[in-house]
């Protein structure tokens, strides 16, 4: 593989993630065949804050479609869609969004800790990924999943890869031919040829998969 300098720490617009996807590929050619044929990585950028942090809180575990009309609810049923606004709001608008008890509880506790000051939530995208980690996973049920995604698709880190997620893994095991889908400690594994672009990586694997389950043209590596 290759070592291409200057590699970039973050990716955090369409141009920042056009480089490092041209770097990765300098590190390893061989992922060309899984890009697009438009050259490009969906822009899947989340906004900072309470608004970002609750979209993928409401993305555990749960179908892309599931996710996306909860959301949709979430945005539509709050004037506006802060930690505030989500308290005020109250658990009978909870439920009417479609939240779990356990997405309520966790959501929840998520708010208060950032009106009383006790969760820096604007104050993570100045600190280390290792530090932003730990501070989203003490939060209840806040676990790694979240915390990467979070680190990967609002704060931009990118060498983050959530080894943990499903689709991921589908993808790692169609691209690279495996006979079964590797599990997270197996995923991370492979994913160290690509340090320090795995976010990069990430993003790529999951365009790619994407675009098998939509039957589109998409060669394995």
């Amino acid at each position: 593989m290759n070592s291409p300098g200057n590699l970039l720490k973050r990716a955090t617009n369409e141009k920042e993630l056009g480089k490092a996807l041209a770097q990765l590929l300098e590190l390893d050619p061989a992922l060309k065949h899984m890009v697009a044929p438009n050259g490009k990585l969906p822009n899947r950028f989340n906004e900072p804050g309470f608004k970002g942090l609750a979209h993928i809180v409401i993305a555990q575990q749960v179908s892309k479609i599931s996710a996306d009309a909860v959301y949709g609810r979430f945005i539509q049923m709050l004037e506006q869609p802060t930690a505030e606004d989500f308290l005020a709001a109250g658990q009978p608008v909870w439920v009417a969004m479609g939240l779990t008890r356990a997405k309520q509880a966790c959501l929840s506790g998520l708010a208060a800790a950032i009106v009383d000051g006790r969760f820096p939530i604007n104050a993570l995208a100045d600190l280390p990924a290792e530090e932003t980690f730990e501070h989203l996973t003490a939060l209840k049920g806040i676990g790694p999943w979240t915390a990467e995604v979070y680190l990967l698709l609002v704060l931009g880190h990118a060498d983050i890869f959530p080894a943990g997620d499903i689709a991921l893994q589908e993808g790692v095991k169609r691209a690279l031919q495996l006979e079964k889908r590797p599990e997270a400690k197996e995923a991370r594994v492979y994913a160290e040829r690509w340090t320090p672009l795995r976010g990069i990586a990430a993003r790529l694997f999951w365009d790619y998969y994407g675009r098998v389950k939509q039957g589109e043209n998409a060669s394995a590596i």
